[in-house]
């Protein structure tokens, strides 16, 4: 007789593959599932009841800044408290390895503006006790968290490391420089990295506006990193491309052929635009092309609108370039309202027009794309401050500025960037159903200050799966987007799936009352650095590698999580 360490019983179980769901157990012993199925007839030390619940894999979130909070950090906060069991860290090319000790304040000040990281943060918040990637590794592996962390091997400290301040001053490198860059390349897979990360976003900046190292590298540098990922016959290319800054034919054109060279997945950010052509179909037809031809080609989308969250306590808003604003800057909230109370202070603001700063401050006044944020989250608004300007005979400034002063200063305002078109999200429901679009860009641990998109899983299923008033995805395909989908992309093939033998990543949800709360501003963070956050309520249970980290959407305390070095197989059929 079978015995289990823990069984959940009688839920509806989703397992992940996009099969119909069914009422059945879920058997786990030590860190593997070991049954699934309509009843287990073995035993078990310990059972959650889980009838009128769905079970589900635990998620996997495959775009993420981690990097450092998993350093100072025992939870991955907010993905944790959504469903999330294994991140991806290292996108974008940013992160904290390879970096010798001269060049920490160099990628301090490069995640301070590309990541919305504060500086003290960064600061307070890292140890420093490694500089090559292999030790980074190493040291995630010696400090204890609630979830799996994967790693890539992200561009610009590597280009930093090579090249020193030629790097950082974006010189082309050289024939020595791309060798190296492939030998410490081929020493991060050995070591555990599970592919390598880049960014040509113009965007991309610190904040004094500069941009990053890797803007504009030659291609010839990528194709020698992507030598090293042929060499080893492993690894994912994840990039940020400058598109639509940039023409898409072309960048598109750029990846595949490094996708090609390398022959290994590659994938990449993507976004439907609010208004204008769209463009995004001649870049999909591209995609299909390329996979047409053989490449492994992934898109990857948020499945709610790109952009950011406004303020007066957080990173970005209408008014933060303005130059009657600029001694109020880096003061709290608590500092901030005695003037922005104040009529004349009020008016003199309203009338000014910002100055050029950094390109996200810069994106902070497009009124017909900008929406009071209220509680609960509405993330497919109606109304715009534009609108409301025009209803009121108001200025849109006026607009922002009083909803910005609800609650004592607290109110926020929804940024639609993209992924907002004609002003509804049903440009998206094609794009969550194509076999390879894959679902990302939450960005947990980083843009603090600005973003809370790490919550995306529990959107999935109560506006998509539950609520949308139209078509709905299926629970069956929001599971699979959410668990065995982006587990396949980046080649962890051990966890997504509930069957025997896969890692025992769970989750135990109540879907009737599964609720996204709105962000609040907390200030946990190395030096009492705020950071939004969003919880949610539903979450019966959560498990990593066999243990329960959440109950009743509060941790438990365990911390179970494990570095996953490198991609991972599939385990093997049990017999039937």
């Amino acid at each position: 007789m079978m015995r289990a360490d823990l069984l959940i019983a009688g839920g509806t179980v989703v397992d992940g593959t996009g099969g119909a769901p069914f009422i059945g157990d879920v058997a786990i012993a030590d860190d593997r599932i070991i049954y699934t199925g309509p009843h287990f007839s073995g035993t078990a030390a310990e059972t959650i009841a889980a009838a009128g619940l769905i079970v589900t894999p635990g998620f996997v979130d495959i775009h993420t800044h981690y990097d450092g909070q998993a350093m100072w950090a025992q939870e991955l906060s907010p993905s944790s408290s959504h469903g999330v069991t294994t991140v991806v860290m290292g996108n974008c090319g940013v992160g904290f390895a390879p970096c010798r000790t001269a060049d920490h304040h160099a990628l301090i000040r490069l995640m301070e503006g590309v990541e919305d990281i504060p500086g003290v943060v960064m600061a307070e918040g890292l140890p420093w006790d490694w500089q090559t990637f292999p030790e980074y590794l190493a040291a995630l592996e010696g400090r204890p968290r609630d979830i799996d962390v994967a790693c890539l091997l992200p561009h610009s400290p590597l280009r930093v490391w090579v090249m020193g301040e030629r790097a950082i001053a974006r010189e082309a490198a050289t024939a020595a420089d791309l060798a190296e860059m492939r030998r410490i390349t081929s020493e991060a897979l050995a070591a555990g990295a599970i592919g390598f990360g880049t960014s040509r976003l113009n965007i991309h900046r610190t904040k004094a506006g500069e941009v990053i190292p890797t803007y504009g590298a030659d291609v010839n540098e990528l194709h020698a990193i992507a030598g090293a990922l042929s060499d080893a016959g492993t690894g994912v290319i994840q990039a940020v491309l400058d598109a639509p800054f940039t023409a898409w034919e072309d960048e598109l054109t750029a990846l595949f052929a490094v996708a090609e060279l390398a022959g290994r997945p590659a994938t990449f950010t993507m976004a439907v635009s609010n208004a204008g052509p769209r463009i995004w179909d001649p870049a999909l037809q591209m995609v299909d092309e390329a996979r047409a031809r053989g490449l492994e080609i992934w898109p990857q989308i948020l499945p709610r609108p790109v952009g950011m969250i406004s303020g007066w306590a957080l990173s970005t808003h209408a008014f933060c370039l303005c130059p009657s604003y600029q001694p109020l800057v880096d003061k709290p909230l608590t500092e901030q309202l005695p003037h922005l109370r104040d009529p004349a202070f009020r008016a003199a603001l309203i009338a000014e027009m910002p100055k050029p700063g950094h390109p996200l401050s810069m994106m902070t006044r497009d009124w017909n794309w900008m929406f009071p944020f209220g509680d609960p989250p509405n993330y497919e608004p109606e109304t715009s401050v534009a609108a409301l300007a025009r209803a009121q005979g108001r200025s849109p400034e006026e607009v922002a500025y009083d909803a910005m002063m609800e609650g004592d200063g607290q109110g926020m305002i929804l940024n639609t960037l993209g992924n907002f078109h004609q002003g509804r999200l049903d440009e998206l429901l094609p794009l969550i159903r194509r076999t390879d679009v894959v679902m990302g860009l939450g960005d947990g641990g980083a843009h603090y200050a600005a973003i809370c998109d790490a919550s995306y899983p529990t959107f999935l299923l109560t506006y998509w799966a539950r609520d949308r008033a139209g078509e709905r995805l299926s629970l069956a395909e929001t599971v699979h987007a959410l668990s065995a989908k982006p587990a396949k992309v980046m080649g962890l093939h051990d966890r997504g799936v509930l069957a025997a033998g896969y890692k025992a990543d769970v989750n135990v949800i109540d879907l009737a009352a599964l609720t996204l709360h709105a962000p609040v501003i907390r200030h946990d963070l190395p030096g009492k650095g705020r950071r939004l956050d969003q919880t949610a309520a539903g979450y019966v249970a959560t498990v990593v590698n066999g243990r329960v980290i959440r109950r009743n959407d509060h941790s438990t305390g365990a911390r179970p999580g494990r570095v996953v070095r490198g991609s991972q197989r599939a385990p093997t059929p049990v017999p039937a």
